[in-house]
């Protein structure tokens, strides 16, 4: 390139006597620009965060009420066990089936939102028998989310009459 048409001076160092510099100007205008996209970013993490932390807590919630079915299922089965040993070392039927069921209700006063019910399912009350119970009560599970599901759990248990019981 000819500089002497210019004076030994390019335009560019005439821009640059004027105050203009393009390489200024370039990272301006890319400054401006990013700002600009931030400006339209701005808020989406709040947005984001007013729509999933209701999804979140719902998820939580929904695994409290899973956790407590599963908590009623182990108590129940418990409280199954509790009261066919209860009964079966009673001496007579009336005996056993009224400590079987303070066994059961016993176990399941912090588990069961309803009343618990007992029931023999086998049968007689002779020695060297099995004294078989069924324990089932409604269990709060997904009530607390305010699902009106009816959650009734239900467990037996069996337990050999005790030859050597009370006969006094």
């Amino acid at each position: 390139m000819d500089l002497s048409v210019y004076g030994g001076r390019t335009p560019a160092d005439d821009d640059r006597d004027r105050g203009w510099d393009r390489d200024r100007d370039r990272d301006r205008d890319r400054d401006r620009d990013r700002d600009r996209d931030r400006d339209r970013d701005r808020g989406l993490s709040t947005v984001e965060v007013v729509i999933l932390a209701p999804v979140m807590i719902l998820f939580i919630l929904v695994l409290v009420g899973f956790g407590q079915l599963v908590d009623g299922r182990g108590a129940l089965d418990g409280a199954a066990r509790d009261a066919a040993r209860a009964g079966s070392i009673q001496k007579d039927h009336a005996t056993a089936m009224a400590e079987a069921r303070a066994a059961a209700e016993a176990n399941l006063t912090d588990v069961c939102s309803g009343p618990v019910t007992v029931v023999q399912t086998s049968q007689g009350f002779e020695p060297d028998t099995l004294f078989t119970v069924e324990v089932s009560c409604e269990v709060r599970g997904l009530a607390m989310l305010g699902l009106d599901i009816p959650t009734t759990l239900s467990a037996s248990f069996s337990s050999p009459l005790d030859p050597y019981r009370r006969t006094a």
